[in-house]
């Protein structure tokens, strides 16, 4: 595990993957976890990506391996895009290549929008649309929808409705891990394994404080920002996600003016799981791009 220091003197930890024969002559590609502010180990290699082009990942703050914050407004995902570019300086890029996972979603724009000329490629996996200020409902109508596939959708269904209850932490893993099978395209071995780790992934406090300390005018400030964002985008959508379905990307998609949506068939909310084949080969060939 290594470390750098933020703007704030904070001393966060980042893992490197690949090695010197696998892109270490490109600039790397910095992977945000989502949640928010789940561990960054859930990411793995993505599925194999770190054989063509070194991935860093980092643990924003109160996750993995990285400190609690001294104060919870830095747990807010504007702050956690100052740490991207603080990563930034600490590794001596002069641009690079961001990808974003879920609500990470949120900061990678806002760090687009904040250093646009940092970035030489911008990829959103399975984005949520609430920085864009809409909330589609059709991961209900996906999940709706896949009621045949197996046994394990009732008891998928009835945890989802028990989730919006419960306020015990205890309880509340073991309703993620019930309702885990809605996350994925479908349900076997490799998913399982997955699904298993992230009870202990899960940051109750980072997680409450990602999306505090915005208001209207600076969340319209970010999207207008994004106007300016040359970088190429990447949004990549599942059609089985049942997290963030799939015109949250559509949304996302809109608010630049050089992005592109591609929905992978298949695939649920981490298709790195699902399809790590077909996800490698798209972000191989975008970033080569």
């Amino acid at each position: 595990m290594r470390h750098f220091s933020s703007f704030d003197g904070a001393e966060l930890s980042y893992r490197v993957l690949g090695d010197e024969s696998t892109g270490w002559d490109r600039p790397p590609l910095v992977c945000l976890a989502g949640g928010p502010a789940r561990d960054a180990a859930y990411l793995g290699d993505l599925g194999g990506l770190s054989a063509y082009r070194r991935l860093i990942l980092p643990d924003s703050r109160g996750t993995g391996e990285s400190p609690a914050a001294s104060d919870p407004g830095e747990y807010a995902f504007p702050s956690l895009a100052e740490d991207v570019e603080a990563l930034r300086t600490h590794l001596d890029l002069d641009n690079f290549a961001l990808l974003a996972h879920d609500a990470a979603a949120a900061t990678a724009q806002t760090y687009a929008a904040a250093h646009p000329g940092r970035l030489s490629h911008l990829v959103l996996l399975n984005p949520g649309s609430r920085l864009q200020g809409e909330l589609p409902d059709d991961a209900r109508e996906i999940f709706e929808a896949r009621a045949e596939e197996g046994e394990w959708w009732e008891d998928a269904y009835e945890a989802v409705q028990l989730l919006e209850e419960a306020t015990d932490f205890t309880e509340i893993r073991e309703l993620l891990l019930r309702a885990a099978p809605m996350a994925y395209g479908r349900w076997d071995t490799p998913q399982r394994a997955h699904a298993a780790i992230e009870r202990d992934q899960l940051n109750p406090v980072p997680r409450a404080g990602f999306w505090q300390g915005i208001d209207e005018p600076a969340r319209l400030s970010i999207l207008e920002a994004l106007r300016n964002v040359e970088a190429p985008v990447l949004v990549v959508t599942g059609d089985l996600d049942a997290v963030t379905g799939m015109r949250a990307g559509e949304a996302v998609a809109e608010s630049f003016p050089n992005a592109r949506l591609h929905t992978l068939k298949g695939v649920g909310h981490y298709p790195w799981i699902d399809a790590p084949g077909s996800l490698t080969r798209l972000l191989r060939d975008f970033l080569h791009d």
